[in-house]
Order: structure tokens, then C-alpha cells, then sequence
């Protein structure tokens, strides 16, 4: 700053017009702004601000200095005489400017004779602009102060918190005397539109993922109502200049703490964006995280993200209990509907048991309520009396507010510590609006606030014990989130050891395990997969045994939707949610399908665990889990299925394995066409003991027969000229008509939506199965499964076969093939 003192004194001499003394302050600033970085690395926080606000007073004196230069040239007055004084507002004012910030001016002048006041200000105004400076500004007559504050109560904050940059000291002592009757003539006035004005911001600005750090709830506005409330009604200059009995040194500490970080959060957000910008946007997280030396990794970001929340909730906190010590005995009906504690000095479990008792509707605790929350006696950890106490907060109509109470005197992940990971937790997944914790409360308030007729009456069908579990699952549905394991399992696990900890009933526990363990099931299933779809259904529905845990996940999915913060549950998803769930209610009646459903789910479970499953190609598994058999899935191990599935992604039109150890068996995974039948009949002399058929993916098929003896060594050479004929030849075969009688052959065409199946229990006999291949071809029947099994002499075959047309229309003349014999 001295050498561009030097630089601006030597244009002065050569009476330099004001645009190169611009230019030359302008080159100057530029050059400071790109040394704010390392400025930044150095000291950040408040000192980086007041090193920055007092860089700006210093251009605003040169100016200043530029102006009564050329208007008194060698005459210039002392300062007090010139009636002209300029003033600091907003976070300028406060010492808390910060990169990008308006810098917002003010000047305050009188009229008096020999003085050109008005052309001195446009003067200074120019110098400043043409400088480069974002200047905002105000320009009064002294005598209109106190005018001007009437008419827009933004305009008396900013005058309540001027700060005097340079001038005559001599008007600004008269202008602190008018702010002195600005602050006395109607507080009340001013107190009212400021907390109006606060609950706006607070309802536009809720605590989000992306929080706005002026204007958001815990943000600087909230810092900054304790200071204008304190100098409205103490002239204080700083908020801990206000009494012990007002702001606690201790929690002042805190407070300051979280004020300093943020402090810092906002300057590095500057620099990163090159602007002025509040919010504190995902996309600027990285680097402002990198700025503010937090580990490189998305975990660093975490970090970041994570305190910035905490510390916003510190200073909403605080802020709340403070302001109601200021302005509470002077408006009092402020807080008329605010819920305070019965009695100053309770424990915490007989707080909580107060807080229950006014939970049959929703309330809000006042300030004085968090305070007393805030230093309630308590043990190191939750005991059984709080354990207990905390239990019968979810049989409440409106837990959610006693829960929502404890969560803003930061209590909630001590009394319920499945929550303690995921207090203040964020979720960059571009999907959920809030951190876990705010989410998990915003669940359980829709849960009880259900605005959807038929959800409502599924809920108050329940039993009161059932809700009651509910609720928690509704809390703790995300709990396990944050961890290297699958949030679902964790969560489920932490609910059953705390759900034992309150004392629920073994089986309440159990379905809220379920239920969390498949909390995301249904909106997925409904949002992203065919509803339509009988596999689709079944598959959804078998996790769940009965119409009321049924019941209960639709509850949930509708709360945890709601809860997300954003339109995810509209009109759309809520008539897919609807969709599903009556799908799902009908499909409970197909009792046989749902238990096979369920066994296949439980083989995929098995098998997303494996180690060889998950060192699959993502693709390859996926299309493992696309096989529509659930059969195929029961039969065969997990290491086969990973074989079979290996096998089939490298085959261009067939593949083949015999086995002649006990018996002969030949697997099969063709892409092309393939002659079952004809190598059926060539091998004829073999009895089919069981066959399996089963659709894979991409087009292919995988066919296993298993005969009823093995070959001689010498013959296998043959048996697979045999099977590269089946690809090769396409002659029509005319086989002997086995013996059935039409009682041995069942149809069931409304097996499910997307099969039929037929039934064989017959005498064994040679060349049956080939017959049965046969006539399916010559009929354009494609079977999707097949199970075929020999015992004593007597088959039992079920074939699963697609309705494409082809079967259900031309039953009787299949079943008439099959028993023409007869």
C-alpha cells in the first residue's frame, strides 16, 4: 500500500487526470486480489477477512485523500471541517468482508456553505468505481437518517452496524447520536420484522445438502440477529461483550468456533467460484475442500461437508437461545406457542418423559427448552431408564417432534446410538436433499403426517405395536449408512440389537429387520422394472411372507420418499407404488410360485456373496441374474452357476461337455439351432433319467441330460458326431408314438402370466422325450424350463413353456398327438 501511496502522490503532483489515478489503484488491487489465495493459506477465518476489509478502508482513504486533494489543492481543510463523513455497512461494516462481497458504502454530509459536498461525493463515488471496486451505496443529509430507517428495515440494519472509515469524526459522532435514537425510537418494530424476515429466510434456506451459508438456517444472518439485537438494545459492538447471564462463555466458545470455520468455508468458496457465492454447491465441494486442506478424496469432501452441517446446527442453536434472552421479555408473544419445560432442573429421561406427554400433537421447543435440554443431568451413556424413556416416545402420535426437540439440543445420537454414525452425515448421491439424520426425522414426521387415503388407513390398521416399530424403522432405516458394508444389512443388524435394547416382541423385531433390509426394494422395483411383469412381482413379493408386512413396506417407502426433500413421491411414482402393491396382493394368492420365488432369492443372495460371483464382469452378472428359470438357480451351486455362465459369454454358436463317469451326461449351450429330438433318438437305447432345459441370456440355451448308464470309452467319439449332427441336420424324423393315456397329460395355461406348463407322469418307455422334443418343434413350442425325471419306470416331466401362441391354442391337438396311440 505504501508504494501505491507513492505512486498516487507523484500523479497528484503532476495533477494527473482522476482516470489514470484509477487505473493505477485498479492495477494495484488486481494485484493484491491474486496474492489473496496465499493470503488465505496463511491466516484464513476471521483474521483473512479483516485483513481484506481493512485493505479496502485503505483504497476508500486514498480516494478519499485523491478528492479534498483536488478540490483544496494546497488549501485542504483539516478533515473535521469538511462536512462530509463516509461509513462501513453490512459485512463490511462488521469487519467481516469478505473476497467477493458488495462493498457497501455509505456517506453521510451536511449542507454548509463553501463546501461542494455533493460534487466532492460524485467525486469519490467515480474514483471508487473507476477503481474496480463492487461498490453499493448509499449517499444521506444527516437529518435524513432517521427518515430513511422508517421506511425499509433493511436500511436501519445496515445503519445499526455502520462502522466510521474516515471523514470528519466530528459528523460522525452526530450520526452516531442519530443511530442512538434510530435504536431507541420503536425496538419493537424492528425486532418483529427481523425475526419475520428470519423465518422467511429460514423457510427458503432449510438445511440442505448445499447449505446457504449467509441466509440458511445456522447461517451468518443468524450470527449476526445476536449482534443486532445486542446493539439495539445494549449498543454492544460485538456479541461477547454481552452478559454472562445472556451468552455463556462456554457456549460461546463453541460458537465462535463454528463461526471461524465457517468464516473460512465462505472465503474459500469465493476464491474457488471467482464470485460471490453463498451456497455452498456440490460441485464447488472438491476444490473448496482441497482449499481448506482437507484430505484429496471423496472422504475429505465428507469431512468437509459433514462439519460444515455441524456447524451450522451450532450456531442456529445457539443464536436461537441467546436472541430469546434478548428480545424475550419484550415480545413475548413471540414465543406464546413455543413449548417450554415445566421445571428448571431435571434429569433427562424426566424431560424426555415431559416432552412425550405433549406429543399427542405437533409442538416447538422454545429456546429455553434446548438450553435445558442442553445441560440435563444424565449418565456418561444410555441406561436402562433412558432406554425405557426412549421407547415410549415412538407410542406418541407425534414422536417425531420429541424427536426432532432432542435432535436440535444435539441429543439424538446419544440417546439413540444406532444414530451417532449418521448425525450430520451427508449423502452425495445425487438423489437425497438432506444429510441421514435430517432425512431419517423428515421419514418419520411423514409417517406421521400420511396425506395419502389409502396409506393412511394401511397404517391405522396396524396395530399400536406395530407402529410403533414402524416408527423406529422409519428412524433408523438408513442408520448404516457411511460404512464399507451394504447400508441395509448394517442398518437391519443395528436395529435388531437396539430394538432388543427398548424391549420389543422377537417377531416385531424380525419384520423390522426385513423391512430395512429391504427398505428401497419397492420404489426401485416400482420406479425402475416392469410392474407388469408376473417375475418382476413375484420376485418383489416373495420377500415379504404376508399382506401386512406388505402393508408396512408400502408405509415405509411412502415416508422414506416423502422424506427425501425433493418431488420424488408424485403423482407418477405414487400410481407406480400403487400399481405395485395391489400386483403384489394378488400375487400373494400363488402360494407355489411365491415359494419357489423365494428359494431362487435366497440362491442369489448366496450367490452375490461368493467371491467368484463378484469377480465376474458387472455385465456378466447381470446377466447371470436376468435368467428367468428360478429352477436353475435352486438346482446348481454357486460355483457351477459362475461355471455355466463363463462358459456360455465365451460361446459363438455351441459348446459342449460329456461326462461318462457313473453315467453319461452331455451339457449343452447352443446359440444356434439344435436337434434335441434327433439326438435323442440316436441315443434311444439310453434311458433320459432327467433333463433340464433352461433359458439363459443373449439367445443362448443350456440343455443337461443325464441317461441312466454310462458309455464304453470307444463310444464317446461317437456320441459327439451325434451331437455336431443334432447342429447340422435338419430332416424330418418319423418316431414310434409312445403309449399315454390322456389322464397322464395336464395343461395349465394360467399357470402365470408368462407360462404354461404341462405335466407327464407316465410309464417309462423308449424314445418318449425324443417324441415329446419333436412334436414341440413341429408346433413352434419354445420351452423356457424343463424338468424331466425317471424313477421305477414311471416319468415325471414339467415343462414350462412360453405363451407366444403356439401352445394354450393348439392343446387339443398336442394332447391328441401324445395319446393317438390310444
Amino acid at each position: 500500500m505504501t508504494d501505491l501511496n507513492r505512486r498516487v502522490e507523484e500523479l497528484l503532483y503532476e495533477n494527473a487526470p482522476d482516470f489514470r489515478i484509477a487505473k493505477v489503484i485498479k492495477e494495484d488491487l488486481r494485484e493484491s486480489f491474486k496474492t489473496l489465495p496465499d493470503l488465505f493459506a496463511e491466516t484464513g477465518g476471521k483474521d483473512f477477512l479483516l485483513r481484506h476489509t481493512r485493505r479496502i478502508d485503505s483504497v476508500i482513504k486514498l480516494a478519499y485523500k485523491v478528492v479534498l486533494r483536488e478540490s483544496f489543492g494546497q488549501y485542504t481543510p483539516l478533515r473535521n471541517h469538511v462536512p462530509i463523513t463516509l461509513a462501513a455497512l453490512g459485512s463490511y461494516g462488521r469487519e467481516q468482508l469478505c473476497i467477493h462481497s458488495d462493498i457497501d458504502l455509505m456517506i453521510v454530509y451536511q449542507e454548509t456553505p463553501g463546501y461542494n459536498t455533493q460534487e466532492m461525493i460524485e467525486k469519490i463515488l467515480y474514483l471508487l468505481w473507476d477503481s474496480g471496486l463492487k461498490l453499493g451505496h448509499r449517499v444521506h443529509e444527516l437529518q435524513e437518517l432517521p427518515e430513511i430507517v422508517r421506511e425499509d428495515i433493511t436500511i436501519e440494519t445496515a445503519i445499526l452496524e455502520s462502522r466510521f472509515i474516515d471523514g470528519s469524526r466530528i459528523l460522525w459522532t452526530l450520526v452516531e447520536n442519530k443511530i442512538n435514537e434510530i435504536r431507541k425510537a420503536n425496538p419493537e418494530r424492528f425486532i418483529r420484522e427481523k425475526m419475520e424476515e428470519r423465518r422467511r429466510l429460514h423457510r427458503r434456506y432449510s438445511l440442505t445438502m448445499e447449505p446457504n451459508l449467509k441466509e440458511g438456517i445456522g447461517g451468518f444472518r443468524d450470527a449476526n440477529m445476536v449482534y443486532w439485537m445486542g446493539k439495539l438494545l445494549y449498543n454492544i459492538d460485538r456479541i461477547r461483550d454481552l452478559d454472562e447471564a445472556i451468552v455463556d462463555p462456554t457456549d460461546y466458545r463453541e460458537f465462535r468456533m463454528a463461526l471461524e470455520f465457517l468464516f473460512r468455508v465462505r472465503s474459500a468458496l469465493h476464491i474457488v467460484a471467482g464470485k460471490k457465492v453463498d451456497q455452498l454447491r456440490l460441485d464447488l465441494l472438491p476444490e473448496v475442500a482441497r482449499l481448506l486442506k482437507f484430505e484429496e478424496s471423496y472422504r475429505g469432501q465428507l469431512r468437509l461437508a459433514r462439519r460444515v452441517t455441524a456447524s451450522l446446527k451450532s450456531i442456529h442453536l445457539y443464536s436461537r437461545i441467546w436472541i430469546e434472552r434478548l428480545i424475550g421479555s419484550r415480545v413475548p408473544d413471540l414465543y406464546a406457542d413455543y413449548l417450554l419445560p415445566v421445571h428448571e432442573h431435571h434429569t433427562l429421561h424426566r424431560l424426555i418423559d415431559e416432552l412425550r406427554g405433549h406429543a399427542d400433537a405437533p409442538y416447538h421447543p422454545h429456546p429455553h427448552l434446548l438450553h435445558t435440554l442442553i445441560h440435563a443431568e444424565r449418565p456418561e451413556r444410555p441406561d436402562e431408564v433412558l432406554y425405557r424413556a426412549t421407547e415410549r416416545i415412538f407410542h406418541r402420535p407425534y414422536a417425531h417432534s420429541v424427536l426432532e426437540t432432542l435432535s436440535e439440543a444435539r441429543l439424538l445420537g446419544y440417546l439413540i446410538p444406532p444414530m451417532k454414525k449418521v448425525i450430520d452425515l451427508p449423502q452425495f448421491d445425487g438423489y437425497h436433499r438432506y444429510a441421514v439424520d435430517r432425512h431419517s426425522l423428515e421419514t418419520l414426521r411423514h409417517m406421521e403426517h400420511i396425506e395419502d387415503g389409502l396409506i393412511a388407513e394401511l397404517y391405522e390398521g396396524l396395530e399400536a405395536k406395530e407402529r410403533v416399530m414402524l416408527k423406529i424403522v422409519a428412524l433408523l432405516h438408513d442408520a448404516g449408512k457411511g460404512r464399507k458394508r451394504d447400508h441395509h444389512e448394517v442398518g437391519a443388524s443395528l436395529f435388531r440389537i437396539y430394538a432388543r435394547k427398548l424391549g420389543l416382541d422377537p417377531t416385531l423385531i424380525a419384520q423390522g429387520e426385513l423391512l430395512i433390509r429391504h427398505h428401497t426394494l419397492m420404489s426401485v422395483t416400482a420406479q425402475r422394472e416392469d410392474i407388469y411383469s408376473e417375475k418382476v412381482v413375484l420376485q418383489f413379493t416373495s420377500r415379504f411372507a404376508d399382506r401386512k408386512l406388505l402393508d408396512m413396506i408400502y408405509i415405509l417407502t411412502y415416508a422414506d420418499m416423502k422424506g427425501v426433500g425433493t418431488e420424488v413421491y408424485n403423482d407418477y411414482s405414487a400410481k407406480l407404488l400403487r400399481a405395485l402393491y395391489r400386483e403384489s396382493v394378488e400375487a400373494l394368492k400363488m402360494e407355489h410360485q411365491l415359494d419357489e420365488t423365494s428359494k431362487r432369492l435366497v440362491a442369489v443372495d448366496r450367490l452375490k456373496r461368493s467371491k467368484r460371483f463378484r469377480e465376474l464382469p458387472k455385465s456378466l452378472q447381470k446377466k447371470i441374474l436376468s435368467i428367468p428359470s428360478n429352477a436353475f438357480f435352486i438346482r446348481h451351486s454357486t460355483k457351477r452357476i459362475v461355471a455355466i455362465a463363463q462358459v456360455a459369454a465365451k460361446t459363438e454358436e455351441y459348446n459342449y461337455h460329456l461326462s461318462n463317469e457313473r453315467y453319461l451326461t452331455i451339457e449343452v449351450i447352443r446359440r444356434r439351432d439344435f436337434n434335441l429330438a434327433l439326438l435323442l433318438a440316436k441315443l434311444s437305447r439310453l434311458q433320459v433319467v432327467s433333463m433340464e432345459i433352461t433359458k439363459l441370456f443373449d439367445g443362448l440355451k443350456y440343455f443337461k441330460i443325464d441317461f441312466n448308464e454310462r458309455v464304453d470309452e470307444s463310444e464317446l467319439p461317437l456320441v459327439e458326431s451325434m451331437i455336431h449332427e443334432a447342429f447340422e441336420e435338419k430332416a424330418e424324423l418319423e418316431l414310434k408314438i409312445p403309449t399315454i393315456l390322456p389322464e397322464e397329460v395336464s395343461v395349465d395355461c394360467d399357470h402365470s402370466r408368462e407360462y404354461a406348463m404341462m405335466k407327464l407322469r407316465t410309464a417309462d418307455q423308449p424314445g418318449l422325450i425324443a417324441y415329446l422334443i419333436l412334436l414341440f418343434d413341429r408346433f413352434g413350442i419354445d420351452i423356457a424350463s424343463a424338468k424331466i425325471h425317471t424313477i421305477k419306470g414311471r416319468v415325471n416331466d414339467l415343462f414350462l413353456i412360453e405363451k407366444n401362441g403356439n401352445f394354450c391354442h393348439n392343446i387339443a391337438k398336442i394332447t391328441q398327438k401324445l395319446t393317438e396311440k390310444n
